[in-house]
C-alpha cells in the first residue's frame, strides 16, 4: 500500500504506534517548553492570581507553596512545572496517537487540536473544577494569550511528528533500497 509519502509500508501498525508514542513524547516535551515561552511576552493570567497547576496542587492537598528549587537565583516551583510538563506530555502523546488511527486529528497542522484542547480546559474542566475562573470574567489578553500559547503548543507537536513520521519513511526507504541493491548483487555473480 502507498503511503502519502510515496513509499510502501507494510508495517502491522506496531511500528507506526510506537513511532508515534516516541513523537508525541518528544514533541510534548519540546512543546511544553514553546508554551512557557509564549507566556513571556503575552502573560496568561492577571497579575497575583495562581497559576490552574498550583491551584490544581492545592485542590489535591498537596503543599504547593513547598515545591520549589533555586536556579540562578530565582525559585522556581517545580509542583507547576511538573503539571504543566506532564500535560504537554500526555496531550502530546495523545494527539500523536491519535494521528496515526485518524488523520483528521491533525487538521491544521494540530491548530484545530490546539484550539479544542483549549476550550475543553480553560472554558469548561478548569472552571467547573475552581481552578480557574469562567471564561467571561477573564480579560481577552488572557484568552489571547492561552488560545496563542496552546495553538503553538500543538503546532509544535506536529512539527515533531511530521518530521518523525518523514524520517521512519526515509529510513524505510533507505533499508528498502540498501536491501534490494544487496540482492541485485547477489543476482548478477
Amino acid at each position: 500500500m502507498e503511503d502519502k509519502l510515496g513509499t510502501n509500508s507494510k508495517n502491522d501498525g506496531i511500528f507506526d504506534y510506537g513511532y508515534a508514542a516516541w513523537a508525541g513524547f518528544l514533541g510534548g516535551n519540546l512543546s511544553s517548553f514553546v508554551k512557557w515561552g509564549s507566556e513571556i511576552p503575552f502573560p496568561p493570567r492577571e497579575a497575583g492570581r495562581i497559576s490552574p497547576p498550583f491551584a490544581i496542587l492545592k485542590a489535591l492537598g498537596l503543599n504547593a507553596e513547598d515545591m520549589t528549587y533555586v536556579f540562578t537565583g530565582h525559585v522556581i516551583n517545580y509542583g507547576v512545572a511538573l503539571v504543566h510538563q506532564g500535560f504537554s506530555i500526555v496531550f502530546g502523546l495523545l494527539y500523536c496517537l491519535l494521528a496515526t488511527a485518524c488523520p483528521l486529528v491533525t487538521l491544521g497542522q494540530g491548530l484545530a487540536f490546539g484550539l479544542i484542547i483549549t476550550l475543553l480546559f480553560h472554558a469548561i474542566l478548569l472552571p467547573l473544577g475552581g481552578w480557574a475562573p469562567q471564561v467571561w470574567d477573564i480579560s481577552a489578553h488572557e484568552v489571547f494569550s492561552e488560545v496563542f500559547g496552546h495553538l503553538l503548543w500543538a503546532w509544535t507537536i506536529e512539527i515533531v511528528r511530521r518530521d518523525m513520521v518523514r524520517m521512519r519513511f526515509a529510513s524505510a526507504s533507505t533499508l528498502a533500497k540498501a536491501s534490494s541493491d544487496v540482492r541485485s548483487m547477489a543476482t548478477n555473480r
